[in-house]
Order: C-alpha cells, then sequence, then structure tokens
C-alpha cells in the first residue's frame, strides 16, 4: 500500500468544495439548520487515529514489540490501523470539501443572514474536525509504515 498524497487529497477536497460551494449558493435556503453537534463524530475520529498512532509509534519505539507474541503488537492490527488511517484521510478530505463549500457561503452571510449565523459554528468546527482527521490520519499512515531492513538484513 502506498503513502497518501497529501496533493491528492487537497485536490480532491478543492474541487468538492467548488461543487458544494455552487449548491450552497444557489439552495442554501433549502438546507437544514448546521448545528456545532455534527462535528462531534469527526472529533472522535481524530482522537481514535491518535491513539492508535501513538500505541502504534510506542509499539515501534520498543525493541521487538512488534509481532505475535500475546506481549507484543499484532502486525495484522498495524495493517488495519494503517487502512483505517487511509479511509480517515480521504474521509476527511471529502467531508471538508463540502464544508469549505458551504462556508464559501456562510462565512460572509453570517452578518446578515440569522440562518447563516446559526450555522456558522457548526460548519466551522466540522471544517476543522475534518482538517484535524486528515492530519491525524496522516500521522498514523506515516507511523504504520514498515521500518527499512538495515544493512545486511534481508528485505522480505
Amino acid at each position: 500500500m502506498s503513502r497518501t498524497s497529501p496533493k491528492h487529497l487537497i485536490a480532491l477536497a478543492l474541487a468538492i468544495a467548488a461543487g458544494m460551494a455552487i449548491l450552497t449558493w444557489r439552495f442554501y435556503g433549502s438546507f437544514v439548520s448546521i448545528p456545532w453537534a455534527v462535528s462531534v463524530t469527526l472529533w472522535l475520529l481524530v482522537v481514535v487515529n491518535v491513539l492508535a498512532a501513538q500505541r502504534v509509534k510506542g509499539s515501534l519505539e520498543e525493541e521487538h514489540r512488534i509481532g505475535l507474541d500475546r506481549s507484543q503488537l499484532d502486525p495484522m492490527t498495524v495493517a488495519l490501523f494503517a487502512a483505517t488511517a487511509k479511509a480517515s484521510a480521504w474521509t476527511g478530505s471529502i467531508i471538508g470539501g463540502l464544508y469549505l463549500g458551504l462556508a464559501t457561503y456562510v462565512v460572509p452571510s453570517a452578518g446578515r443572514l440569522d440562518a447563516a449565523a446559526d450555522d456558522l459554528p457548526g460548519v466551522l468546527t466540522s471544517l476543522a474536525g475534518a482538517v484535524a482527521l486528515v492530519v491525524a490520519a496522516l500521522y498514523l499512515e506515516r507511523h504504520c509504515e514498515t521500518p527499512p531492513p538495515t544493512d545486511g538484513e534481508p528485505a522480505g
């Protein structure tokens, strides 16, 4: 599995933001209210990714802590963490793009529209949560990489 490219994540987020901005500017009056509580799931995923990264990092820092012994972190768990990190990064990019597109209308309109002022905390906390999720996921993914073999050690 290859590293997730931050450039690709940013490009996806910007493309989705452009589409969402068009929809928001045209149909904002039909949207439901966006409370700040919608961002809770994103922030919980950030915590899960950071805790998983710390678990893997701690196991890598101690000699022989990843393996099949009971006292070691199972390599399949690390692989699952890596897959979770990749999925979280793409999810954060998609959701971040959606809320960035919403923000293009809500932020400038918050001073003149009550609905936009009410939606502002939800949009901003969700946008921040999505960005934090991407960062936490990339952090986890970097810790799940297999270190290169030392000189003289076989690679397989």
